[in-house]
């Protein structure tokens, strides 16, 4: 399953390392499409590519922490 969403992080989390967290505690592939990241805010688009229920574990664990998770819909594979 793919889907894409947009990551939006607040100050606290802009420096903290959790794409790569993401992926080891979810075993999903983020693939980032587009980002803007500084020193006070960022966001990054991206599509989460993994089980169902990874993915849903990872947005639900990403907005536990803080971040704020828009869900831009699923990726159709041609």
């Amino acid at each position: 399953m793919n889907t894409r969403v947009r990551l939006t992080f607040p100050e606290e989390l802009v420096r903290e390392p959790v794409v790569a967290q993401l992926v080891r505690r979810f075993d999903v592939e983020p693939n980032i499409r587009r980002a803007n990241v500084e020193a006070h805010q960022g966001w990054i688009i991206c599509e989460l590519a993994g089980a169902p229920e990874a993915i849903e574990g990872a947005v639900a664990w990403l907005e536990e922490i803080g971040v704020s998770v828009d869900r831009l819909g699923d990726v159709l594979e041609s």
